[in-house]
């Protein structure tokens, strides 16, 4: 499944707004809660809350190594919207991962499923777990 205009440059940094924010500096991890937006480039994450899981691997100590995001969380990146449950970004590989009745809008097109991993880089895509979506011959409105 192409996902045509998500393709995405995940080098560039994220920003995050939220009502609150919990720093464990040992287990290397930001929470984000309530209300929180977080922004790369084109692409915004919504959610109730969101995680941000630093690399043990990272000599500065400042490398991301994946956002996670829990309750109500919609991915915008262009024309194109997906909502679940809970989202995973690894940011290193530019992959997203969503869960939890999942519905992704393309246009006037939509399709649901359990499960949706897109790589950004490349905007090649799958949905699985019973799949669900309306196809429509080109020049019809319903």
């Amino acid at each position: 499944m192409k996902f045509g205009s998500l393709e995405h440059d995940s080098t560039q940094p994220i920003e995050i707004t939220s009502e609150q924010l919990d720093v464990d500096q040992a287990a290397g991890t930001v929470l984000f809660t309530g209300d929180v937006f977080a922004t790369q480039g084109n692409l915004r994450l919504q959610a109730e809350e969101i995680t941000v899981f630093y690399a043990d691997d990272s000599a500065e100590g400042n490398r991301i190594d994946r956002v996670e995001a829990d309750g109500s969380v919609v991915l915008v990146l262009n024309e194109e919207a997906a909502e679940g449950d809970f989202g995973v970004y690894r940011v290193a590989d530019g992959v997203v991962e969503m869960s939890g009745n999942v519905l992704l809008t393309q246009g006037p097109g939509t399709v649901a499923g359990d499960k949706l991993v897109v790589n950004l880089g490349t905007g090649i895509g799958r949905m699985e777990g019973r799949v669900r979506t309306v196809l429509r011959p080109e020049g019809t409105s319903r």
